[in-house]
């Protein structure tokens, strides 16, 4: 069943009030215990809008790997960040989000005059922003973004399950799945995991389930 394709609601709007570059920003890896958290941004001009753009956690894996390579052809601009697990560790997962946000602002070769991100507010912009709830799935430069991050991040992990296989990143991405959690106790953590994090390097918290972050 093919997902619910975001609107281009919001960048109508800015579009018809004279402003062009309208950034989407999301990102990917908030939830897992292992690997980086990936940010990017999107712009996309108004006379090349990219068809079919939903949220990354609603396509199936050929599909975001096909518009990930549309993206990167049609988007006016791209820009992605990474923050590492160490950082993570040091100052959190929702700053090492931000970081990672604004890192990938940093690296668009255009200056946005709007930002859309998905919920997260972002300090310190030189333009305004929308803080929109589900905003991967109600915007489509979100979802752009949303899409470049998360190929982003599986390649990465991907890249991590060669270097590690007993983990089996390559199918969890670092998510705490049964044979993730496994390997953890049988093996204790590697050199990429988020030592922070419940379950890693310190006690597993009671009720507390990862995998409800879904693949984000």
């Amino acid at each position: 069943m093919t997902p619910p394709t975001a609107p281009y609601r919001y960048e109508a709007q800015a579009w018809r009030a004279g402003v062009t570059r309208v950034a989407g920003i999301d990102e990917a890896g908030r939830g897992p215990l292992a690997g980086p958290v990936v940010a990017a941004a999107v712009v996309i001009a108004h006379e090349r809008r990219i068809k079919g753009l939903a949220d990354s956690k609603l396509l199936a894996p050929a599909e975001r790997e096909a518009l990930f390579h549309v993206i990167q052809e049609r988007a006016l601009a791209v820009g992605v960040g990474v923050v590492d697990h160490a950082t993570i560790d040091r100052i959190n997962i929702l700053r090492a989000t931000r970081q990672a946000m604004a890192e990938a602002l940093a690296r668009l070769p255009v200056i946005p005059e709007l930002i859309i991100t998905d919920f997260v507010a972002l300090p310190a912009l030189p333009c305004p922003q929308k803080n929109l709830v589900a905003g991967d799935r109600r915007c489509a430069s979100v979802a752009a973004a949303s899409i470049v991050a998360k190929v982003t991040r599986d390649r990465i992990m991907r890249g991590m399950h060669r270097r590690f296989p007993e983990f089996d990143f390559a199918h969890n991405k670092g998510y705490g799945t049964p044979v993730h959690r496994a390997a953890l106790r049988r093996l204790g953590p590697t050199s990429i995991h988020r030592l922070s994090f419940a379950g890693v390097g310190q006690p597993e918290l009671p009720g507390f389930d990862d995998t409800a972050f879904g693949s984000a």
